[in-house]
């Protein structure tokens, strides 16, 4: 479960790198209710849903980069998560850098080339709304070298992990808890693939986000409709609810998820 306290080594932001600003605020607030604002003459903005900022929206200017989803997770401090990255073996993309009073964010690497991003929060702790519909509920890691990807997130964001065996032998999904915390908080997962199943980066490890929907078949119905694509879905999952992995007109990956009732 994601929420808005925001501790450490939780996810508290995203944002999209586009080619095209003006399609992808249409595309996204047609698939979730966004309202999309620019943030005056800079090429991108924020996307909010019912008032309340929910993602950040930019042009993708990085050479030979590809459209997606960067995820932050809260710290409190960006120049020590920055140290703690390099001795883990990662790699400084974006060193800190003070955003006015709002924060401090930075952008790394890990060392298998998997691209996430911390904030250090000011006056602006993260986005406003969180595990309901049209916002973000979860966050996943695919990655090529799992144990290696629990030893430097847990060196680094203090996370633990809890395991959990997939059905069909389809392999192990790690659950991810931020420090201190029960598992009621967990906010995420990181699983290994081959790197067949890595195509859409080319073999590097990526982030992705799940966004909650009410209604995955309709979403998914959206996604297709608007120009995007669905690989895999709408499908059942057991204990999860219904879910559909997604890609925008652009390639940004993401997953769609009407999560499954609570018991009782």
């Amino acid at each position: 479960m994601i929420t808005t306290d925001y501790v450490p080594g939780s996810p508290c932001w995203l944002d999209l790198g586009t080619p095209d600003v003006p399609s992808a605020a249409a595309f996204y607030g047609a698939v979730f209710g966004w309202s999309y604002a620019s943030m005056g003459g800079m090429e991108g903005g924020v996307f909010r849903r019912d008032g309340k900022a929910v993602a950040g929206l930019g042009r993708l200017t990085e050479q030979g980069a590809r459209s997606a989803w960067m995820v932050y997770f809260s710290v409190t401090d960006a120049d020590a998560a920055t140290r703690a990255v390099e001795a883990a073996g990662g790699t400084v993309r974006v060193a800190p850098m003070t955003l006015d009073d709002a924060g401090r964010m930075a952008q790394y690497s890990d060392p298998q080339g998997g691209q996430f991003a911390v904030w250090e929060p000011g006056t602006d702790r993260g986005a406003e709304l969180v595990d309901e519909p049209g916002s973000l509920c979860w966050t996943e890691l695919f990655t090529s070298d799992a144990a290696a990807a629990r030893e430097f997130y847990g060196a680094v964001l203090g996370w633990r992990f809890s395991d959990m065996e997939l059905p069909g032998g389809a392999g192990t999904y790690a659950l991810i808890t931020p420090a201190g915390l029960p598992e009621e908080r967990m906010h995420g997962g990181l699983m290994r693939l081959d790197g067949e199943h890595l195509a859409l980066t080319r073999g590097r490890p990526y982030w992705h986000p799940v966004f909650a929907v009410a209604d995955c078949d309709a979403a998914a119905a959206s996604v297709t409709g608007h120009g995007g694509t669905t690989r895999t879905g709408p499908q059942d999952v057991e204990g999860i609810g219904r879910l559909a992995v997604c890609l925008d007109p652009w390639n940004a990956d993401f997953v769609v998820l009407a999560p499954a009732a609570a018991d009782g």
